[in-house]
């Protein structure tokens, strides 16, 4: 069932994380915050917009870069407090240059 980007549970700054996954592959390609007005703009422009906690403005991915996100559908999970963006990508989603920011591998320690 539908819900309004409102009736979403945004933790206490009015976020909540997207990820965002290749529609065709399912290649989890970044993870990133959005809130209310950041998802309003997704849904209506079909493009994948966040909100920089680092830079305290929003950003639409690939405005500068190119590397643009298409979205298909936008998803929320049981509890309402994170969504999933099912894209097609035109070129890599990490600002590294990787295709996914989910590039590295981590690995225990050893001691």
């Amino acid at each position: 069932m539908p819900v309004d980007a409102d009736a979403l549970a945004y933790d206490d700054r009015g976020l909540l994380p997207a990820v965002v996954q290749d529609a065709t592959t399912k290649e989890v390609l970044m993870l990133a915050w959005v809130d209310a007005e950041a998802v309003r703009r997704t849904l209506d422009t079909g493009t994948t917009w966040f909100w920089s906690r680092s830079r305290q403005e929003y950003w639409n991915k690939g405005a500068t870069s190119g590397n643009t996100q298409s979205v298909r559908e936008v998803r929320y999970d049981c509890d309402q407090d994170a969504v999933l963006m099912l894209v097609d990508a035109a070129g890599p989603a990490c600002h590294t240059g990787e295709g996914s920011c989910f590039y590295r591998t981590l690995r225990a320690s050893t001691g």
